[in-house]
C-alpha cells in the first residue's frame, strides 16, 4: 500500500557531528506521505499516542507496520553496526507540539536507538526554526546546533542514543505530526518504560471512545 526508500538509508552516509546519526529526507515519498497523511485522525492534544489508541486509516497503519518491521530493523542495523535482533520496539504518534515541548533533552537510558519519522507536508509552516531538531553540541544552548532537521516531507532520523546525544527545538505550537520508534534494551527500566507505555494507550483508546 505505501513504499518506504530503504535504499536511501543504506546509502546515506553516517555522521558523526555531534554524534552518530543519519537524515533522510523523503524516506516517505510523495504519493505514500500523502496517503498517509490523508490517514492520520485528527489530534487535539499534545502528547504521545500509542498508535492503538488511535483511529488510523489504512495507509498510516501500513506505515506503523512497517516501521515496526525488520527491513527497517536491519537497514538500521547494518548503518550503525548493531545487533538489534533481540531488541523490544516501542512506537508512539505525535499531532501536536505544545509551548513546553522541544526542550533540550537527551532520550532515556531504556531506548538504545531513536527513530523519528516526521509527516508534515508544508515546510513553510516551520520557518524560521521555530519546530524544527536540532542535534546540539551540549545540554545548555539551543543555538549551538551541528544539524537541522525540518520536520516535513518524510524526512527520517535515526541516532543510537548515549550520554551526549542532545537535541530539542525552538518553541512551536500547532500541528506537528511525527512518529518516534525506540529499539529498547532488555533490563528492567525498558520493561517500566514499555509497561506505562501499554498502560497509557489503554487509558487514551478508552478517553477517545468515551
Amino acid at each position: 500500500m505505501i513504499q518506504l526508500d530503504y535504499a536511501a538509508i543504506r546509502a546515506t552516509p553516517k555522521a558523526g557531528d555531534p554524534f552518530p546519526h543519519i537524515v533522510v529526507p523523503n524516506f516517505v515519498p510523495p504519493d505514500s506521505l500523502r496517503r498517509v497523511i490523508a490517514d492520520l485522525p485528527a489530534i487535539g492534544n499534545g502528547g504521545s499516542y500509542p498508535p492503538g489508541s488511535l483511529r488510523l486509516g489504512p495507509a498510516a497503519r501500513a506505515l506503523v507496520e512497517a516501521m515496526e518491521g525488520p527491513e527497517l530493523r536491519m537497514a538500521i542495523e547494518d548503518k550503525f553496526d548493531l545487533d538489534l535482533d533481540q531488541a523490544p520496539t516501542m512506537l508512539t504518534v505525535r499531532g501536536r507540539t505544545r509551548e513546553k515541548d522541544g526542550r533540550i533533552h537527551t532520550d532515556s537510558r531504556a531506548k538504545r536507538v531513536t527513530v523519528l519519522l516526521y509527516l508534515n507536508p508544508d515546510p513553510g509552516r516551520f520557518s524560521g526554526h521555530d519546530g524544527c531538531l536540532r542535534l546540539l553540541r551540549d545540554g545548555t544552548d539551543i543555538e549551538n546546533f551541528a544539524v537541522e532537521v525540518p520536520p516535513v516531507n518524510g524526512t527520517l532520523l535515526v541516532f543510537p542514543n548515549g550520554e551526549t546525544t542532545w537535541h530539542g527545538h525552538k518553541r512551536f505550537v500547532g500541528e506537528r505530526y511525527a512518529i518516534q520508534l525506540n529499539y529498547m534494551t532488555a533490563d528492567g527500566l525498558a520493561r517500566s518504560e514499555m509497561r506505562r507505555h501499554r498502560f497509557s494507550a489503554l487509558v487514551k483508546r478508552l478517553t477517545r471512545a468515551a
